[in-house]
């Protein structure tokens, strides 16, 4: 049983090892040393837990991953249906600012194609499609519909905040200020009353 505990505890270690070398240096910084010794474990341990640096970064993402974990209790009917859906999305957007080093790893995830990387989409399409199945079934719009929707909205959310380090404004929305998130969020509202009420 303590064997058990100290494992997860140095696993969480070097998670937190991984967080706070992007958070000070960025990617860049990341390595199997460089994270060994900020996790002050030894590097072997990086290798017996997660196989190489590649998967550290896969699990930190998969820990940290909004969809992969997202666990919102459904409303019972269409009734709070719409409330539900744009409280997801200002989720989303709210997870995605707040942190720094998940937002590095997706441009990491991006870049990469293997086995790891292909999990974590695994993950996440499983999510997704259990949450557009019940959205469609609550909503009575066609499943299609639905996924079509719903991947405009979390990709355009995804783009938007992985832009705003890098962009001003975007269609003249102030991405980098509260208030250009806040035009942002009424927009879905707005997107999401129009189509949930849609005959």
């Amino acid at each position: 049983m303590e064997f058990i505990r100290n494992k997860e505890q140095t696993k969480q270690s070097l998670l937190d090892a991984v967080d706070s070398l992007v958070e000070e240096s960025g990617y860049e910084a990341l390595g199997i040393n460089a994270v060994a010794a900020k996790a002050g474990v030894s590097k072997m341990l990086i290798y017996r837990y997660f196989g190489s640096l590649e998967g550290l970064i896969a699990a930190y993402i998969q820990q940290y991953d909004y969809w992969i974990n997202f666990n919102g209790t459904l409303p019972s009917g269409r009734e709070g249906l719409g409330l539900f859906i744009k409280e997801m999305f200002h989720r989303q957007i709210t997870f995605l600012r707040e942190n720094y080093t998940l937002r590095r790893l997706y441009r990491w995830e991006l870049s990469h194609e293997n086995s790891l990387v292909e999990k974590l989409r695994q993950r996440r399409e499983e999510k997704g499609v259990w949450l557009v199945e019940a959205v469609s079934r609550l909503s009575g719009h066609p499943r299609k519909e639905v996924a079509a929707v719903a991947s405009v909205m979390t990709a355009a959310i995804s783009y938007l905040v992985l832009l705003e380090e890098n962009c001003l404004v975007y269609n003249g929305i102030s991405i980098q200020e509260e208030a250009g998130w806040k035009q942002i969020e009424e927009g879905i509202d707005l997107m999401v009353d129009l189509w949930i009420n849609r005959k």
